[in-house]
Formats: structure tokens, sequence, C-alpha cells
């Protein structure tokens, strides 16, 4: 079992999440809901991972808030 990361955001213009494994080039899709859009985003990545030569630039570390005075 692998285990990914996904970054998540909501479109304001669209409502549809969109979300992307970061480091991982194609990893990325949309949704209508946060179920719709976690099932695509398997799809894709269980497409991209039939390639012998996948390969991740980054490693998530967490997110941080940036406080602007």
């Amino acid at each position: 079992m692998k285990v990914f990361t996904a970054i998540v955001e909501r479109d304001t213009d669209t409502n549809l999440y969109v979300g992307y494994v970061p480091g991982f080039s194609g990893a990325h899709s949309q949704g209508e809901t946060l179920d719709e859009l976690r099932d695509n985003l398997r799809e894709v990545i269980e497409m991209l991972l039939e390639d012998d030569n996948v390969e991740l630039n980054t490693e998530f570390v967490g997110t941080q808030q940036i406080v602007i005075p």
C-alpha cells in the first residue's frame, strides 16, 4: 500500500474541489465533492503508477500559516 498526500482547494469560481499531489507530475484532478475528488485522484495516481519511471520530486512535510502584520 502506498500513501500519497494531496493538497485540496475549492475553486470559488466553479465551486469545484481541486487537488494535486506535490512533486508528482500529472497527479491532479477535480470533483464536485470531496469524495469525487478523492476517487478521481486515486484513479489518476493508479494510472500514473503503471509507468515504471514514476519519480516523486518532493516529500510533503506539512503546511504553515504566514501572518502579515
